[in-house]
């Protein structure tokens, strides 16, 4: 089968069926958003809402399109105009892939929060992509992802993460001038002070 993107497929939702999903890191100030408005009031809806389809909740939930969705809960002019269809584009990815596709539609625009990148970057490791996934999918380099889960302060993302040997930590109790070929404690000693 040949691939044919999903743009030519677009269909008209209502937006009743429209849900945000819960981890668009992307933000739109006022004056921002208001120009959205007066852009889809002078052009019409120009881009479709992409969307994955859940077909258990029978509802799209939005992957990228995000404040376009908003213009037409916000402004009853819109929704009217438009008689409360959205034009969507339907993909069928994992939550994962979803995510991913999210973040590479708002940083090819170039806007999106750090703390909200780093909750998605925690996420896809919870979800168990590698550091070389994400880094592909979300076209981030490597200092870039740590820098991201040094913000969200949790060591459980640093599990591929290369160490060096310079100490070892040292178990309460234990016998602190015992040799190990380490440093046994980070903290100096009588000795050494």
């Amino acid at each position: 089968m040949t691939f044919q993107s999903p743009v030519y497929g677009v269909i008209a939702v209502p937006i009743e069926k429209v849900k945000p999903n819960t981890y668009n890191p992307n933000s739109v100030a006022p004056p921002e958003l208001e120009l959205l408005y007066d852009s889809i009031k002078e052009d019409g809806y120009t881009m479709p809402i992409v969307c994955y389809h859940d077909e258990e909740a029978d509802e799209y939930v939005i992957v990228d399109g995000f404040h376009r969705y908003r213009v037409m809960l916000e402004h009853p002019d819109i929704r009217e105009r438009e008689g409360g269809l959205l034009p969507v584009s339907v993909i069928d990815k994992p939550i994962d892939c979803r995510m991913a596709s999210t973040i590479r539609h708002n940083r090819a625009r170039g806007s999106h929060s750090v703390d909200l990148m780093s909750n998605i970057v925690a996420d896809l490791h919870e979800l168990g992509r590698s550091d070389a996934w994400i880094s592909k999918h979300l076209g981030m380099d490597r200092d870039e992802i740590l820098r991201l889960k040094q913000i969200t302060g949790l060591a459980a993302l640093f599990r591929e993460a290369d160490f060096g040997e310079a100490w070892e930590p040292q178990e309460e109790g234990a016998d602190a001038s015992a040799p190990s070929g380490h440093i046994a404690s980070a903290r100096p000693t009588a000795a050494a002070s």
